[in-house]
């Protein structure tokens, strides 16, 4: 079962390319998991976690969860950082390369140094989480130097996705005069992560910024290029773990970062 709305929609959130990242008042979630990397800190204090029921809580500041890991999360009373990452982009490989167990408490030290960079929790902006990403969570990979022609196909796929025609491989590869095959292996280079799960993380990033814009769900929907509200709905619970609904009537500020 996935978490309630209530429990990781928070104040704010940062788009980064195969994932993104939500701030704001923790709460309690049910034992649920889904298939990407995630990141529970609490930005100060602490916070739980158990892998089943009835099992004794483990009591920590930041709680790392890899892939299909059975997770619940207790963080009442505190402000949290949560991050949702793609498990085949460089971000996902490089948050699930810190543990080789399915969920995993984020050592002390570690936590002291990530709050440090952050700031209050209060005043935490995406100008803040950015450099935290790029410089520390990302620090053991170089960042890839982006091919000229990738970047004029990043700069062009937002204003797209409601065109599937537009967006598909060969469109894309065609529209910089590359073969799909080799326009897929620059893509991947460059960005981290292949076009199809890029496309879909940037579906959802549009669809969570039209509904904080007040947006409805068939609106964002089509917005993002999803074929119906239903697949936008069954998408977005399954990758992010709460319903556009949800979202609606929680409310949140979405903030874009283009790479």
């Amino acid at each position: 079962m996935l978490l309630p709305a209530s429990t990781y929609i928070g104040a704010s959130a940062f788009a980064w390319p195969a994932a993104l990242f939500l701030w704001g008042p923790g709460s309690w979630t049910d034992l649920h998991r889904h298939h990407c990397v995630q990141l529970v800190m609490a930005l100060s204090g602490t916070l739980r976690f158990r892998q089943r029921l009835r099992q004794r809580w483990t009591t920590c500041s930041a709680v790392l969860v890899r892939p299909d890991g059975w997770h619940e999360v207790d963080a009442r009373g505190t402000d949290v950082m949560i991050a949702f990452v793609d498990a085949e982009s460089d971000l996902g490989a490089a948050l699930a390369a810190r543990t080789e167990s399915h969920v995993a408490p984020i050592p002390p030290s570690t936590v002291a140094a990530w709050r440090a960079q952050l700031g209050k929790p209060t005043s935490l902006t995406a100008a803040r989480v950015e450099p935290w990403v790029t410089h520390t969570l990302l620090r053991e990979r170089r960042p890839p130097s982006i091919d000229h022609r990738v970047k004029r196909v990043l700069r062009a796929l937002p204003g797209r996705l409601a065109e599937a025609e537009a967006v598909s491989l060969d469109a894309v590869a065609a529209s910089v005069r590359l073969s799909p095959s080799r326009f897929l292996h620059l893509f991947t280079t460059s960005v981290g992560v292949p076009l199809r799960p890029y496309l879909l993380w940037l579906r959802l990033q549009c669809g969570a910024r039209e509904l904080a814009r007040g947006t409805s769900v068939a609106d964002a929907s089509y917005a993002a290029g999803f074929s119906d509200a239903a697949h936008f709905t069954r998408t977005f619970r399954r990758m992010i773990g709460v319903t556009p609904r949800q979202v609606l009537r929680r409310g949140f500020a979405a903030r874009d970062f283009h790479i």
